[in-house]
């Protein structure tokens, strides 16, 4: 049961972005990037508290103004292009150790890059996460592109990219076994893990899987025309 744990959902916007300056709170179906996934959180039952962990004032007012947690700024140097998410993690997990004396059991992690994700995703990656007590749960989608499919080039010479692999058994899309893609919208670990740890993305994992049509991460000018055009066939 998901009600006999604290369960911390973090949500991380730094703001610089060089793909798409000020991402995190552009617009996109009338309202910024971030409030997508803020909305999502505060609307999933089983997450007792939403802290956005950003080293931008303007992301903090507006997360605030859509009702998430900011009870911090991430120091610079833990907000910059090369920046992992370990240490943005454990930088959140310590500073409401050490400030509030706060410590939950289970972390969720959202970036605002996934503004499809609903409340019903977050609530399934975590059920499962308790359920089965991996170290690890990440949600998935299936790929749109097989790796059957790929090569590597040699000269212009292909090869399979997957070694073993014969091709030509695989010609169409009906004989391709399923695989997945990691899609950035819900991980799930305990908070153990990132603070005694350090353990990022490895060991036992889940997979929770999410249909494709909200597992359109942004990064590009394009993602965001792609996004618009989701929402409005949504709305006819």
């Amino acid at each position: 049961m998901t009600n006999n744990y604290e369960i911390l959902a973090i949500i991380p916007a730094r703001g610089g972005s060089k793909g798409v300056p000020k991402k995190n709170i552009r617009q996109l179906g009338g309202k910024p990037l971030i409030a997508w996934t803020v909305t999502a959180a505060l609307n999933t039952p089983c997450l007792n508290r939403v802290v956005v962990s950003t080293d931008d004032r303007e992301i903090a007012a507006i997360a605030k103004e859509y009702g998430a947690e900011v009870p911090f700024l991430r120091p610079e140097k833990w907000a910059q292009d090369d920046t992992s998410d370990l240490p943005v993690y454990q930088h959140a997990l310590q500073w409401l150790e050490e400030n509030e004396r706060y410590r939950p059991d289970i972390v969720v992690w959202l970036r605002p890059t996934s503004p499809l994700r609903t409340s019903d995703d977050i609530a399934g990656a975590v059920r499962l996460f308790v359920d089965t007590r991996p170290e690890w749960v990440r949600s998935v989608c299936e790929a749109e592109h097989h790796p059957y499919w790929m090569y590597r080039l040699d000269d212009l010479t292909m090869q399979p990219f997957v070694n073993g692999v014969n091709i030509a058994e695989y010609y169409r899309r009906q004989h391709l076994p399923p695989v997945y893609r990691i899609n950035g919208s819900v991980d799930v670990t305990w908070a153990d893990q990132i603070q005694d740890r350090g353990n990022l993305y490895h060991g036992f994992m889940k997979a929770y899987i999410m249909p494709s049509a909200r597992s359109i991460d942004v990064d590009t000018e394009l993602d965001f025309v792609l996004l618009e055009s989701v929402l409005k066939m949504e709305k006819k």
